[in-house]
């Protein structure tokens, strides 16, 4: 394996000595961004997941704009059930549609069983792509969608507000969920492990609805299958990040699931989060989004907040409790790298 410049990320995930807290941003390589912008006039959306270069391009940018700890291959979750079968649209404004939306048993029989290595070549030849352009200078992410956030896609046909499509389906075919999202876990950790034998040295796993479950529904229909994902995995010691948005507790529970770190929203306090969970699991996390619309002293205050937070010592991973919005000015993400990577010594002396 490339000898890294930078492993501050991954001896974070792993709980061990830094010389100060590493820090990345969700949805780094993205809208804000103006040489992003310039990429995408050449391309949609989903040319640039497919088109190697193009997205080792846009994953690159932000290591090198704006400082961050570690790159996170650009792609999105949802090739995985795409390449089940599924007829995805990106929509500019809406979001992702699937035109065929699973409903009932017999929708079932159209999902076949992937190959990475055929299936989604293109995800494995950016990441080889990314990793040879970086040249060891930080690490980098790959990721895919938990089951739960995945069948909720590829029922509700696409995002929703109420989710009463995915609700009905879990409360009146409980045994077809739960045959569907054995599938897509087979699917997402064959993904996964493809990823780690093509060069990332993490993966996170993204439970986007993970929060519209109640405590007990969580338990049955996302937890168990971010296991069975994280048990399948083939890999040697690269870690596992679970971002699980909403969720405000079973974080222990994430942890004894297997998760290396636990991604939090900015929702839960980071420093309880901690105490909680102990040693279990490194934390990832956690600042508001939206304070990036603050002028440099207000992002510098609530960095710190979450830094004091967290207090001393290792296993935290600077990042927000979400994406970056698309109209964040660069100059306010870069300065709340800097403010990070400044402040936090005190914290690792």
């Amino acid at each position: 394996m490339q000898k890294l410049k930078n492993d501050l990320f991954l001896r974070a995930c792993k709980r061990l000595k830094t010389e100060r807290t590493p820090i990345w941003i969700m949805r780094q390589a993205g809208r804000y961004l103006p040489q992003y912008r310039k990429v995408r006039e050449k391309a949609d959306f989903l040319t640039m997941c497919k088109t190697p270069e193009l997205a080792a391009e846009v994953t690159i940018q932000p290591v090198d704009i704006i400082g961050v700890d570690a790159a996170i291959i650009f792609s999105d979750i949802l090739v995985v059930p795409e390449a089940m079968g599924m007829k995805l649209l990106m929509n500019e404004g809406t979001g992702p549609i699937f035109l065929n939306p699973l409903r009932n048993e017999s929708d079932l029989k159209y999902l076949k069983e992937i190959e990475s290595e055929k299936d989604l070549k293109y995800v494995l030849d950016a990441i080889a792509l990314t990793k040879k352009e970086l040249d060891g200078k930080v690490p980098l992410i790959g990721f895919g969608g938990s089951p739960w956030t995945l069948m909720t896609y590829m029922v509700e046909g696409g995002g929703n507000k109420n989710f009463s499509e995915i609700k009905k389906f879990i409360y009146n075919k409980p045994d077809t969920a739960h045959k569907l999202l054995d599938k897509i876990a087979k699917a997402v950790s064959n993904y996964l492990s493809s990823q780690i034998e093509a060069g990332v040295d993490a993966v996170q796993i993204f439970d986007t609805w993970g929060g519209i479950l109640s405590s007990s529904d969580y338990a049955e229909f996302s937890l168990p299958y971010i296991e069975k994902v994280i048990s399948a995995l083939k890999r040697k010691e690269e870690p596992v990040i679970v971002f699980a948005k909403g969720i405000n507790s079973n974080f222990t529970k994430l942890a004894d699931a297997g998760a290396d770190v636990i991604s939090l929203d900015w929702t839960v306090n980071i420093g309880e989060v901690r105490k909680k969970i102990g040693s279990k699991a490194a934390l990832q996390g956690n600042l508001d989004p939206t304070v990036l619309y603050a002028g440099l002293e207000k992002i510098k205050t609530e960095a710190l907040k979450v830094m004091e937070s967290y207090g001393s010592g290792e296993g935290h991973i600077f990042n927000l409790g979400h994406g970056i919005l698309p109209d964040v000015p660069p100059e306010n993400a870069r300065y709340l790298v800097e403010v990070v990577k400044e402040e936090s010594k005190k914290y690792h002396e």
